[in-house]
């Protein structure tokens, strides 16, 4: 079995209040879910108003298909102009 997590730091330019970002944060996360089959949820910064960071896990029975996975959510979450991607971590773990 083969896990691949991406943690992805998230810029949300314009957020002047918590409710305003967790807007955009559940927006990218909802929009996430309904693509892709796999769990995301939100990790860390989460007093900072301009600033998130989501957590997100693939499991599969090969590392280059998890790994590819992970790809296209990083490219999805890109595309979808929601807010400034800061920096992005993949991490495929064999178990």
């Amino acid at each position: 079995m083969v896990v691949a997590t991406l943690k992805v730091e998230l810029i949300i330019h314009g957020a002047a209040s918590l409710k305003e970002k967790r807007s955009v944060v559940k927006r990218l996360i909802s929009r996430v879910r309904s693509r892709f089959e796999l769990s995301v949820a939100e990790v860390g910064s989460l007093d900072a108003l301009q600033r998130a960071e989501v957590g997100l896990a693939v499991v599969s029975n090969d590392s280059r298909h998890a790994n590819s996975v992970a790809d296209k959510v990083l490219d999805f979450i890109e595309a979808l102009n929601l807010c400034e991607v800061g920096s992005a971590d993949i991490e495929i773990i064999h178990i």
